[in-house]
C-alpha cells in the first residue's frame, strides 16, 4: 500500500477583501485539486480554511510520491535504424542517447504505417514534496484576482501583501519559496488576542491549535455558524429575532477571525421611517443585522460583530451607535424633504435625465411605457386607467433625495411616496413591482397593474436597447437585458398572461424614431427571449428535444408554449410515442424529398389500398375529436387522442407504396401524409423527440 501523509498549506496575508474571500478559498481548492490530479497524485479529500488574514487547506492522505510509470518511446523507422552492415545508424544512436538506453533494450513496433524501433522504460515517480511547491504556485497564479499588488522590494504579486507561509507534509516542512516568502511551520494568531507566532506540529492540529493559542476560528463554516448563533442569542435578549441576510452573513464571517457580538440601539423615532430605509442603512451600509419582533416589526436595535473581545464593550457599542446615528438622521431628513413635493410634480423633470443617448430621456421612456402598458392592459382586460397612472409615476422617485442616496430603494420609495400622497394602493404597489423580479428566482408582481407595468418596462428596455444596436455579448450586459428577458418570461408564464409576444415587440419597436431595421430587430429580440425561455424551461425539468418540438411550431403565447411543453412531456411516456415520433420523422423526410408541392388534401375516390382508406378515416375522426381540445388548449388530451393513430400509421407504411409511379395516386398519398403531419403540428413537431 502506497505511503500517504496529510499536507497543510497556509498563506498569511494582510486583511483580504471580504466579498472575495469565499471565492478565493474555493478557487484555491479547485486549482490545487486540479494540479494534484494532473500530477497523478491521489488523496482522500481537501478541506479549505479562510479568515480575513489567511487562506489555507489540508489535503488528507496524499501520496508521498507519484506512481512509477511505464512509458514507450518510439524511435526511427526500422528500415532507417540500421546501416547495411547491421550496425546502428546515426539516427538510432541519437535516439538511444536521448533515452539513455542500449541496443539490447530495443523492441520493434509493427503499425499500419510500418515498423519502428522503440524502448520501453520505467520512469520513477517524483516525490510529492518536490511537486507541491510548483502546484501551489500555479494555483495561486490562477486565482480570480482582478487586480494584483506588489509589496516591499520583491516582485511577487497577490491580492494583498503576504507575510508568512506554512507548508507541512506530515510533520515535516517542505522547504520552498512561495510569493517571495520562505515556507515554514510558523503561523500567526489573532492580530490582537493571539500569542504572536504559533508553531504547528502537524496538519491535523491546525484548526485546534489556532483556536486554542491564536484565538482564530479558521474554518469559515464553523465561524459562520457561531456568528448566526450569537446573533440569534443577542436578539433574543431583547425579545426579538435577528434578520440574517445570507450575503451579509458571508461578508461578516469574512471580516472577523474571533467574532464578538455587539447589541446596539437606535432612537425609537427612527422607527417611523419606512422599514426598508432602516434595513438598507443598518444592513447594507453598516453591515449590521437588524432586529424584528415576533410580528415582523423592526425593533430599535441592531447587532454587529467586533473582531475584538474588548475589555470595554460599552465603548464599542457606543462607537457603533455613534456611526449609524448620522446615517439614520440623513434618511429622516430625506424622507421629510421628499414629501414636500408630489411624484407628479417631478415627472416632467425626467426629461432632463438621459436614459440612453439614442433612446432619449427617462421622460421619453416613461411615455413609451405608458403606451405599451395601455396595450397590454387592453389585451388582458385589466384596468387601463390604473396602468396609465402607474406608468406615469413609475420613474418619478428616481429624482428624490432618498433614492439618490440609496439607489437600491428605487420603486420601494415610490410606493411609500405614492401612498403618502393618497394614490390608490394598486398604483403604489405597481410602482415598486415594476422592478420585479429583482434577482434570479425572485418574487414576481402580485397585482394586475404591477404585472402590466413590469412587463411594459422590460419589453421597452429590450426593444430599445436592441434597436440602438447595444446587443449583449459574452459576459457584458450593462443594461441587464438577460435579466429583463427572463423576468418578462416569468411574469407572463407564471402569471398566466395570454399575450402575443411578437405583437407586443412590434408595438414597442413602433415607438422609436431613430433609424433601424424594425423587422430584424424584432427577430433578434424574440430569439434572445427564446434563448432565455430555453434555459427557463430546462431548469424546470423539460428536456431539450421537448423544447425543440414545441419551438418548431412557434406559438406566440408563452403560456401556450408551456402548455404544449407539458403535453409533449406527457406524450413521450405513452407506449405509442416512440413509433409515432419515428413515423413523423419518416413523413417529414418523404414530404421534403417529394420533389413537388404537397397539398394536405385527399381525393377519396383515388384511394385503392385498405390501409390508406383506414388511415384517412382515422385521421378525419382524430381531427374532429381534437378540434375542441385544441380550442380549449388541452394539448395533452389531443396528443393522447392522436396516439390512437399508431396502428393505422404503421399499417399504412407496411403495405402502401407512397411514391407510386402514377402521379395522381402519389399526390393523393402525399396529401394524406401531409394531413397526418398537420394534425401533430397543430401541437408540436414530435419528429424532434429523441428516444
Amino acid at each position: 500500500m502506497a505511503e500517504v501523509r496529510d499536507l497543510l498549506f497556509e498563506l498569511g496575508t494582510e486583511e483580504l477583501p471580504p466579498k472575495s474571500l469565499l471565492t478565493l478559498s474555493r478557487a484555491l481548492q479547485a486549482q490545487v485539486e486540479a494540479g494534484l490530479g494532473k500530477a497523478g497524485l491521489t488523496f482522500a479529500d481537501i478541506e479549505s480554511y479562510a479568515t480575513p488574514r489567511r487562506l489555507a487547506l489540508i489535503v488528507r492522505c496524499l501520496d508521498v510520491a507519484q506512481p512509477d510509470q511505464e512509458i514507450e518511446r518510439r524511435g526511427p523507422a526500422a528500415q532507417a535504424a540500421y546501416q547495411p552492415d547491421g550496425s546502428p545508424s546515426r539516427a538510432l544512436e541519437g535516439f538511444l542517447r536521448s533515452c539513455n538506453a542500449t541496443a539490447e533494450q530495443l523492441i520493434t513496433l509493427e503499425t499500419d504505417k510500418g515498423a519502428w524501433v522503440a524502448v520501453r522504460q520505467t520512469v520513477k515517480g517524483m516525490r510529492t514534496a518536490e511537486r507541491v511547491p510548483d502546484i501551489l504556485r500555479q494555483a495561486l497564479a490562477g486565482l480570480p484576482i482582478a487586480k494584483r499588488m506588489r509589496w516591499g522590494d520583491g516582485t511577487a504579486e497577490f491580492v494583498r501583501p503576504v507575510h508568512w507561509v506554512v507548508l507541512l507534509f506530515g510533520d515535516e516542512v517542505i522547504e520552498a519559496d512561495i510569493l517571495g516568502i520562505p515556507t515554514g511551520r510558523t503561523s500567526r494568531g489573532h492580530r490582537f488576542h493571539g500569542q504572536g507566532s504559533i508553531t504547528l506540529a502537524s496538519p491535523a492540529d491546525y484548526a485546534a491549535t489556532l483556536e486554542r493559542d491564536g484565538r482564530v476560528l479558521a474554518d469559515f463554516a464553523t465561524r459562520q455558524r457561531k456568528i448566526r448563533a450569537l446573533a440569534e442569542a443577542a436578539a433574543a435578549s431583547v425579545n426579538g429575532r435577528a434578520v440574517i441576510d445570507d450575503d451579509l452573513l458571508d461578508e461578516v464571517t469574512a471580516l472577523v477571525e474571533w467574532p464578538v457580538p455587539v447589541l446596539g440601539g437606535i432612537e425609537a423615532r427612527y422607527l417611523e421611517l419606512p422599514a426598508e430605509v432602516l434595513i438598507t442603512t443598518i444592513q447594507n451600509n453598516q453591515k449590521y443585522f437588524p432586529v424584528k419582533d415576533a410580528q415582523g416589526r423592526l425593533l430599535p436595535y441592531f447587532i454587529t460583530f467586533s473582531n475584538l473581545d474588548s475589555t470595554r464593550p460599552d465603548t464599542v457599542r457606543e462607537g457603533n451607535e455613534r456611526v449609524v446615528r448620522p446615517r439614520l438622521a440623513d434618511a429622516e431628513f430625506f424622507w421629510n424633504l421628499d414629501r414636500r413635493r408630489t411624484l407628479e410634480s417631478r415627472v416632467e423633470e425626467l426629461g432632463q435625465v438621459t436614459f440612453q443617448k439614442t433612446l432619449g430621456s427617462l421622460l421619453d421612456k416613461n411615455e413609451r411605457v405608458r403606451h405599451l402598458a395601455q396595450i397590454i392592459a387592453e389585451r388582458l382586460g385589466f384596468d387601463g386607467a390604473a396602468a396609465d397612472r402607474a406608468a406615469r409615476l413609475a420613474k418619478a422617485d428616481l429624482l428624490t433625495a432618498m433614492v439618490g442616496e440609496f439607489p437600491e430603494l428605487q420603486g420601494i420609495m415610490g410606493r411609500y411616496y405614492a401612498l403618502a400622497e393618497g394614490e390608490p394602493v394598486a398604483i403604489a404597489m405597481a410602482i415598486e413591482e415594476q422592478y420585479l423580479p429583482r434577482v434570479s428566482g425572485g418574487a414576481l408582481p402580485e397585482t394586475d397593474t404591477g404585472r402590466v407595468l413590469a412587463l411594459a418596462e422590460k419589453l421597452d428596455t429590450l426593444a430599445g436597447i436592441f434597436s440602438a444596436g447595444l446587443i449583449p455579448t459574452g459576459d457584458k450586459d450593462p443594461y441587464a437585458l438577460r435579466r429583463a428577458a427572463l423576468g418578462a418570461i416569468r411574469i407572463i408564464i407564471e402569471s398566466g398572461l395570454e399575450l402575443d409576444v411578437p405583437e407586443l415587440l412590434d408595438a414597442a419597436l413602433g415607438q422609436f424614431r431613430h433609424a433601424f431595421d424594425a423587422g430584424k430587430t424584432r427577430e433578434l429580440v424574440h430569439n434572445f427571449m427564446l434563448e432565455r425561455l430555453r434555459g427557463y424551461c430546462l431548469d424546470r425539468g423539460y428536456r431539450p428535444d421537448e423544447f425543440e418540438a414545441v419551438l418548431a411550431v412557434w406559438p406566440a403565447s408563452l403560456v401556450d408554449f408551456e402548455r404544449r411543453l407539458g403535453a409533449v412531456r406527457a406524450f413521450r411516456h405513452l407506449p405509442e410515442a416512440e413509433s409515432l415520433a419515428a413515423a413523423n420523422k419518416r413523413i417529414r423526410n418523404i414530404l421534403r424529398k417529394a420533389g413537388e408541392a404537397v397539398v394536405a388534401n385527399v381525393d377519396d375516390a383515388g384511394l385503392s389500398e385498405p390501409a390508406e382508406k383506414a388511415l384517412l378515416e382515422a385521421v378525419r375522426d382524430a381531427r374532429e375529436s381534437t378540434l375542441p381540445m385544441l380550442q380549449q388548449g388541452d394539448y395533452a388530451a389531443a396528443l393522447r387522442r392522436l396516439a390512437q393513430l399508431r396502428a393505422c400509421v404503421d399499417g399504412f407504411f407496411d403495405t402502401v407504396m407512397v411514391m407510386a409511379e402514377d402521379a395522381a395516386l402519389r399526390r393523393n398519398r402525399l396529401g394524406l401524409l401531409a394531413i397526418v403531419e398537420g394534425l401533430f403540428l397543430d401541437i408540436a413537431d414530435i419528429s424532434r423527440l429523441q428516444g
